[in-house]
């Protein structure tokens, strides 16, 4: 009789203790890019960061784009669901211009003093959490030389063979950028009628302008032969594919992308998610998932192997061509109507 009650009180014991523990957990749930990201991140970043913080959960929630996760966070703006979100810069600004997004500095996340200068951008209330760039990923099989321009994804001998994500994607208005400056724009915040005029002339190669679930499949299929892609997403899928996909950056150059890392305002998990923000910027991290997925890092102090920094955007710091990404926001939609009236019917 004794020992099943003392086997009850054990048990009693252990169930309060373990309702404890859950009670004591607290989940952040980390809005962010779906697909390859998504999974490297999770290996990179997510899984270290719970093991070392088992009293927090991590909860991912993928998203398509950074405009989706815009649309989803103002959606929530009552009642936020999400805690962080990362996302391209420009819309990272305009989340910080609604007032979605709480301003992150030292005060709030320490390892923001070990960051690039760069990774500090004005007016945006997150700070940068990755650097790439764009490049021409094209099927090693069926263009046996690195093309030198990006025109050359208006030959004729490529029709229905490109595939690029259009705008509103940053990757369509980025080319466009671009193709503006190779043919004599000189201010892309008031005229990119040179980079939409280039867009037109290789609308009608183009096999789709939403590539699914991501631009770099058709091309390591071979369903596609050209296309314009992130680096970082690139060499991921050249080295997966063992060499099927191989990337370039033609002599028109190229343009650095950001991801910005941003606190949701009110959101549920406050505090754990700062905490969670704290680590995705430390050098551990940033030297995890720079070595997964060659994004440049962000953080200063990264102990990046020489052999991932040469993958990133780091080793084309040469032929970026500059862009305010802040100021062309105000221009994005403006950009968009004449990508919509222009370009997408010349490619039907």
């Amino acid at each position: 009789m004794k020992t099943a009650v003392k086997t009850g009180a054990l048990a009693a014991l252990a169930i309060s203790l373990l309702s404890q523990v859950a009670a004591a957990e607290t989940t952040v749930t980390v809005m962010a890019y779906s697909g390859l990201f998504q999974e490297r991140y999770t290996k990179a970043v997510v899984e270290p960061f719970m093991k070392a913080h088992p009293d927090i959960k991590i909860t991912y929630f993928p998203v398509n784009s950074s405009a989706a996760m815009l649309g989803n966070v103002r959606a929530q703006k009552a009642a936020p669901q999400a805690d962080v979100v990362i996302m391209d810069v420009s819309v990272s600004k305009a989340g910080t211009d609604e007032g979605l997004f709480t301003k992150i500095d030292e005060a709030n996340v320490p390892n923001v003093k070990d960051l690039y200068p760069n990774a500090r951008i004005p007016d945006v209330a997150g700070v940068a959490v990755t650097f790439d760039n764009l490049v021409m990923i094209y099927n090693s099989e069926a263009v046996k030389e690195a093309p030198k321009s990006w025109m050359a994804m208006a030959d004729k001998s490529y029709a229905g063979k490109v595939v690029i994500p259009g705008m509103p994607d940053i990757q369509g208005l980025s080319l466009v950028l671009i193709l503006n400056k190779a043919n004599g724009g000189t201010d892309y915040l008031k005229d990119v009628s040179k980079g939409i005029a280039a867009m037109v002339e290789i609308a009608p190669n183009i096999q789709t302008w939403e590539p699914k679930p991501e631009v770099y499949a058709p091309i390591v299929t071979g369903q596609a032969s050209l296309g314009a892609g992130w680096n970082a997403r690139a060499q991921v899928n050249s080295e997966a594919s063992g060499g099927k996909l191989k990337a370039t950056i033609p002599q028109e150059g190229t343009v650095f992308q950001i991801n910005t890392i941003n606190l949701v305002a009110n959101g549920p998990s406050a505090e754990a998610a700062k905490t969670f923000v704290n680590y995705a910027l430390s050098a551990e991290a940033q030297k995890t998932f720079t070595e997964s997925m060659f994004y440049a890092p962000t953080n200063a102090k990264a102990q990046v192997s020489e052999a991932a920094l040469n993958r990133t955007a780091m080793k084309s710091l040469d032929k970026v061509i500059p862009v305010d990404w802040i100021a062309l926001a105000k221009v994005r939609d403006a950009i968009g109507e004449q990508w919509r009236r222009r370009v997408v019917p010349a490619s039907r």
